[in-house]
């Protein structure tokens, strides 16, 4: 049981890993700054909390993995949220988006 906890949680690990540095990579290569924001976002709020699953079976039930659910719940909540905000003060400041004609 051990074993299959612990393969369920390097996969999570990694592939949380994964996204956060496919969404560095797509901070450097998309055009504008919305594209930008819609990487970093979503991949942010994917590969942290796929890493903090695979912390919290990692730590099994303890003081540890509560404090990681808490983190994890603030991060759901925060993240889209400042990407919103984010994007609405850059339309605000009539940023427009990049469009490809």
């Amino acid at each position: 049981m051990q074993l299959l906890l612990d393969a369920i949680s390097w996969i999570c690990l990694l592939s949380g890993g994964f996204f956060v540095v496919a969404g560095g990579i797509g901070l450097l290569r998309f055009p504008d700054f919305f594209t930008r924001l819609h990487a970093a976002s979503v991949t942010d709020t994917l590969g942290t909390g796929l890493i903090l699953l695979g912390l919290m079976l990692q730590s099994g039930f303890s003081q540890a993995s509560v404090k990681l659910i808490l983190i994890l719940v603030f991060l759901f909540f925060s993240s889209p949220t400042a990407a919103h905000a984010l994007a609405k003060a850059a339309l605000h400041g009539k940023l427009v988006p990049f469009v490809k004609r």
